[in-house]
């Protein structure tokens, strides 16, 4: 009787708002049920970090990635926005896997080209348009540490749009931005993480030092 009740204690205590079951997780990803497990393990590290309520905040993002929990970055918060899926400021176990999920070396190119896709997409219209990856390279490169100037920043922008804005139009729509890839598959070379294939309680340094680092990815 009591190693039922142990048993019982430590099911509900899993039982976190957000929290998915592993099988079915697995059953909607790559990752084995071991490997869900594992990052349970992880994600509730994360989620206590700061306030243990079972949620990952943005804070929490914030002090994973940079070791600041106040350090403003529009690359970290673009992450944290894609990671939220429902949109209600909170990173979910279950976001937090589907979206670790698309860096899984076994996971579609369609989905790790949608993602970078919406990482660009600052306003959400469906288009990436050339402030927007002016911001987004200048965030990538300042996050990376890369010192570069404004002039170099704007001329790695406009060589990016006079090559993939097809229709001249000033956008880069979802159809002229797979084109784009398909013509420079190096551009989701760092969507592709193989550490996730051997995933342990270490905090994987996935979209971060990943994405960052490829600051080729609009040149």
């Amino acid at each position: 009787m009591l190693a039922f009740t142990r048993c019982f204690c430590l099911k509900k205590a899993k039982q976190h708002p957000g929290y998915e079951d592993p099988t079915t997780l697995a059953s909607e990803t790559p990752f084995t049920v071991n490997e869900v497990e594992a990052l349970y393990d992880l994600f509730k590290k994360l989620s206590s970090s700061i306030i243990d309520d079972g949620f990952i905040h943005k804070e929490e993002f914030q002090l994973a990635l940079f070791r600041n929990r106040s350090k403003q970055n529009l690359f970290a918060d673009r992450v944290f926005d894609l990671f939220d899926i429902k949109r209600n400021g909170v990173i979910e176990f279950g976001e937090f896997v589907r979206s670790l999920s698309i860096f899984h070396p076994n996971a579609p190119n369609e989905d790790k080209r949608e993602f970078a896709f919406k990482l660009y997409d600052l306003r959400q219209t469906g288009y990436i348009e050339h402030e927007e990856l002016r911001d987004m390279v200048s965030a990538i490169l300042s996050e990376s540490n890369l010192e570069i100037s404004e002039d170099v920043v704007e001329s790695i922008v406009d060589k990016t749009m006079a090559e993939a804005d097809l229709k001249g139009d000033g956008k880069i729509d979802k159809e002229e931005w797979k084109e784009f890839v398909a013509r420079n598959p190096s551009i989701l070379r760092n969507m592709t993480l193989p550490c996730l294939k051997q995933i342990t309680i270490a905090f994987p340094s996935f979209v971060l030092n990943s994405v960052v680092q490829d600051s080729d990815i609009v040149a």
